[in-house]
């Protein structure tokens, strides 16, 4: 099975994650080791990976394995933002030292819960015994042949699409939550952006997007020039799905935006969960006393949210998900 092919983008991963167990394994505190090293990123991939592949074949046997990394991932995630939340509180001097101490202690707990799941889930064992597992599985799996592949591809970005159009119609943009509604819609946006990347040169930009007028607005220095908008080589794919660099830059941008906006908002709501933990203070008074403590330039949760909003109705009333797929292609190569 040549490289490029289903089996070796996971091997390709696997074999990344494999080296940082190893090394993880040999730490006093192995899960903040693997949060400081970049694990986040090989296991966002493989869930990528797992989520595109379960939607092709074998859907039973990659929803296990999406499972299985998604626990890793989503642990690192909250270690993530704890770590995150810790470095913005400690910014702020009028955040009394209990908050401080208790988002701290927040992490800490994040971090031992790793930990127990490397061990109990046999990441860290010395025969290997979870990637073993993932690799015998994935030997097993009825891959599909370059060309079918592709085709598969396009039906499931056209049915991820198909998805995010759903959550945006039922919820008609009005947002009156950042985590449920803002960050979710990141989320759903966001791996869009994931899966050229995890797929490792199968997704390439089309040679003939053209300039779109209502797009300018979203082509911004930051965005066209951002590493995160290069796709890898397309190396020896030998079929391809195509996408428009114009819309893909755009999408790019929304999911910037978004996180921006998912930030400040998280801060807050961060801020305000950790004062009812601290003491004995109701929502809207632990709510009052976070936006006192973060001072007179911090906007409200509804302006954000209003903001959100706004971008996102411009956004999908533009329709620009429904003209990110340019196509399918053979490769030249």
């Amino acid at each position: 099975m040549a490289m490029k092919n289903g089996s070796g983008r996971f091997a390709f991963y696997l074999q990344h994650v494999d080296g940082l167990l190893v090394k993880a394994g040999a730490q006093k505190d192995p899960a903040l080791w693997l949060f400081r090293n970049g694990a986040r990123t090989p296991f966002f991939m493989l869930e990528s990976l797992a989520r595109i592949y379960g939607s092709m074949h074998n859907p039973k046997k990659f929803e296990k394995l999406k499972e299985h990394f998604k626990l890793i991932e989503d642990s690192l995630g909250q270690i993530d933002y704890y770590n995150w939340l810790s470095i913005a509180s400690a910014e702020k001097k009028r955040i009394p030292a209990g908050c401080k101490r208790s988002i701290k202690n927040q992490l800490d707990r994040s971090v031992a819960n790793l930990n127990e799941v490397l061990v109990n889930k046999g990441w860290l064992s010395d025969d290997k015994k979870r990637i073993k597992k993932i690799a015998k599985k994935l030997s097993e799996a009825d891959w599909l042949g370059p060309e079918e592949e592709v085709k598969a591809l396009l039906a499931f970005y056209e049915k991820s699409i198909a998805s995010i159009d759903r959550f945006v119609d039922a919820t008609g943009c009005s947002f009156d939550n950042v985590e449920e509604d803002v960050h979710e819609l990141r989320r759903k946006l966001r791996w869009l952006s994931i899966y050229p990347q995890a797929l490792q040169g199968v997704i390439q930009y089309a040679d003939d997007a053209k300039p779109v007028p209502h797009l300018k607005k979203y082509l911004t220095k930051e965005i066209v020039s951002s590493p995160f908008n290069k796709l890898p080589l397309a190396g020896n794919n030998t079929f391809l799905l195509l996408i428009d660099k114009n819309y893909f830059l755009a999408l790019s941008w929304m999911i910037d935006r978004l996180g921006v906006l998912k930030d400040e908002g998280l801060l807050m709501t961060g801020l305000c969960e950790t004062i009812k933990q601290s003491t004995a203070c109701k929502e809207e008074e632990a709510m009052a006393k976070a936006y006192s403590m973060l001072g007179s330039k911090q906007r409200t949760i509804q302006v954000i949210l209003n903001d959100a909003e706004a971008i996102s109705k411009v956004f999908f009333r533009e329709a620009n998900l429904q003209h990110l797929i340019a196509g399918t292609a053979k490769a030249l190569n």
